[in-house]
């Protein structure tokens, strides 16, 4: 039965840590990357690392606050692959764990490690996202709702951009609210 273990262990498919315990990229449902953490995270012995962001987004009904994955459909979790492979690879949420063909390569600890002191040690990061000079928008209400624009000053005191657009053959200056603007940057 050793000889069968041992085999196992070395195997090229298998990862070679001690006592099993590694760092692994999982695949979640489309949005479903918190559904899967909050699963896993149920499970004894399993650590997982799902970083996120949240942000303002302009959209055409006003401002609105987004939390998404910072790795979309991706989220890390560290278990013992001997005894919680398949606990972990059916958990609600999981699509699979990553792996090429019947390699199943591990997460350095030290990217981890990385990635939660970039957030603080905190798994959602607040992102500030002010409109930039020469950022092109859409503006989303009032008369000239749907035409493209380009910002050329913030005022962010008042949460106003002057835009420049294009109206009958003329470039005109108008000044707006920032939450009366689409960042063409932010949408997906």
């Amino acid at each position: 039965m050793s000889d069968l273990h041992d085999t196992v262990i070395a195997s090229p498919g298998i990862p070679r840590a001690e006592p099993g315990v590694a760092w692994f990229c999982l695949r979640s449902h489309p949005k479903h990357e918190h559904i899967a953490a909050q699963h896993l995270r149920r499970m004894e012995n399993v650590e997982v690392c799902n970083p996120q962001v949240r942000y303002t987004r302009s959209t055409r009904r006003g401002p609105v606050v987004v939390t998404e994955a910072m790795f979309p459909t991706y989220l890390f979790a560290r278990f013992d692959w001997r005894t919680s492979l398949n606990r972990v690879h059916f958990a609600t949420g999981v699509s699979g764990i990553v792996h090429f063909g019947d390699e199943w390569p591990t997460v350095p600890p030290s990217v981890i490690a990385e990635i939660r002191r970039s957030f603080h040690h905190e798994e959602l990061c607040h992102v500030a996202n002010e409109p930039q000079i020469g950022e092109e928008v859409e503006i989303a209400e009032g008369a000239f709702r749907g035409i493209q624009a380009i910002i050329t000053r913030v005022m962010p005191g008042s949460q106003r951009v002057l835009v420049l657009l294009e109206l009958m053959g003329r470039h005109t200056a108008v000044e707006l609210s920032t939450t009366g603007v689409i960042r063409k940057t932010m949408t997906r």
